[in-house]
């Protein structure tokens, strides 16, 4: 029997384009990204280096990108958070019938963006039991520790806990901690069918 229900933000509530990023950044002459950076995007999505760092360490190896040129191309991957959804979430927060988590990999740029464009962000957030952002908290999926950090915050058990998220390597994760998984593919499916499409958990 699932208590607890634990969300992913990105493609879940908050709509993506995951190649915009790059592709805006084709027009400052970057093709692709060094291990290096790689790395680095890493580092920054669990809140090791600081946001003016990891500018740096982009301007350091591409010395063309202005600050506003780079954070603007950083945060193109991000859309528009459909209303809908956080009614949704309201609604279920509301009725009380599940421990509710959000538990996304992020970083401080993209979510000072979110503060700045998602007017009912803060009403969202305060929907939630615990709401953990990689940066925050220094971990990141699909690494065992942030899932096992989750569960031992709040001592639930994986078996009682369903995971939803858009990245198959995320959910695998999970479920190898024995977590109900939910891998949703944002272009046919949506988080409000929950109980629709999950309807032999609940």
């Amino acid at each position: 029997m699932i208590k607890t229900i634990i969300f992913d933000f990105g493609d879940v509530f908050i709509n993506l384009d995951k190649p915009a990023t790059m592709r805006e950044m084709n027009k400052y002459k970057i093709e692709e990204l060094s291990e290096s950076l790689l790395d680095i995007n890493q580092q920054y999505e669990k809140g090791l280096i600081s946001s003016t760092e990891f500018v740096k360490y982009y301007q350091t190896e591409h010395s063309q990108l202005q600050e506003n040129q780079f954070k603007n191309s950083w945060n193109a991957i991000l859309i528009d958070f459909p209303e809908y959804r956080y009614q949704f979430l309201k609604k279920l927060s509301a009725e009380k019938n599940y421990k509710l988590i959000l538990l996304s990999n992020t970083n401080e740029i993209h979510i000072d963006w979110v503060k700045e464009n998602v007017p009912f962000f803060e009403d969202f957030k305060a929907c939630f039991d615990a709401f953990y952002l990689s940066h925050e908290i220094n971990f990141r999926k699909p690494d065992a520790e942030i899932y096992e950090y989750v569960l031992e915050q709040h001592d639930l058990k994986p078996e009682e806990c369903l995971f939803i998220d858009d990245t198959k390597e995320n959910t695998e994760a999970a479920k190898n901690l024995g977590i109900h998984t939910w891998n949703i593919e944002p272009t046919r499916e949506d988080v409000i069918d929950l109980f629709t499409a999950k309807k032999e958990l609940f």
